[in-house]
C-alpha cells in the first residue's frame, strides 16, 4: 500500500502521508505507515494474535484518527505490534462506522527491530480528503 514518510513536517514528530483508490486503501496505508514508525521491517510482523474492533465517528478522517490509536493502545496495553488485516468502512446517518480485524503479534526484540515509540496520534495537520483517483490522508504521529 501506498505511503511516505515527510520530513521537516514536525522536528519532534514523525509525518506521513498515505493513498489509495478507496478509503479501505489508505486505512490500510496508513495502518502500515504507522507499523513502520515502530519496526524496521513490519514484514517481521507476524499475524498471530487478533483483534476485532468497531469504531464509530462523525467524521471519515475521525475515524482512520480513532483506528490509529486503537493501533497505538494495542502496543501500549498488550504490547502487540497490529496492523489493518480486515476492514468495513461504511457511512451512515450518525457518521462513520469501522468494523475490522486487526492482525499481528506481541513485541519480541530478538525478532522486531524496534525504532521508536509512538505515544499518540495528533490532530495537527491531521486529515483525511478526496483526490484526483482515490483519497489520501495526512497524519503526524508524537513520539
Amino acid at each position: 500500500m501506498p505511503f511516505r514518510y515527510l520530513d521537516d513536517i514536525a522536528i519532534a514528530d514523525v509525518a506521513f502521508e498515505a493513498w489509495g483508490a478507496t478509503l479501505l486503501e489508505v486505512f490500510i496505508s496508513s495502518s502500515e505507515a504507522t507499523l513502520g514508525v515502530m519496526v524496521a521491517n513490519s514484514a517481521d510482523v507476524a499475524a498471530r494474535v487478533r483483534r476485532e474492533v468497531h469504531l464509530q465517528a462523525e467524521a471519515i478522517d475521525l475515524l482512520l484518527f480513532a483506528l490509529l490509536q486503537e493501533l497505538i493502545f494495542y502496543k501500549d496495553a498488550e504490547r502487540l505490534l497490529l496492523k489493518l488485516l480486515e476492514a468495513n468502512i461504511q457511512e451512515r446517518n450518525e457518521g462513520w462506522v469501522l468494523t475490522a480485524v486487526l492482525g499481528g503479534e506481541p513485541i519480541d526484540p530478538n525478532r522486531h527491530e524496534l525504532l521508536v515509540d509512538i505515544k499518540a496520534v495528533t490532530l495537527h495537520q491531521f486529515h483525511v480528503e478526496p483526490f484526483k483517483g482515490g483519497w489520501k490522508a495526512f497524519v503526524i504521529l508524537d513520539v
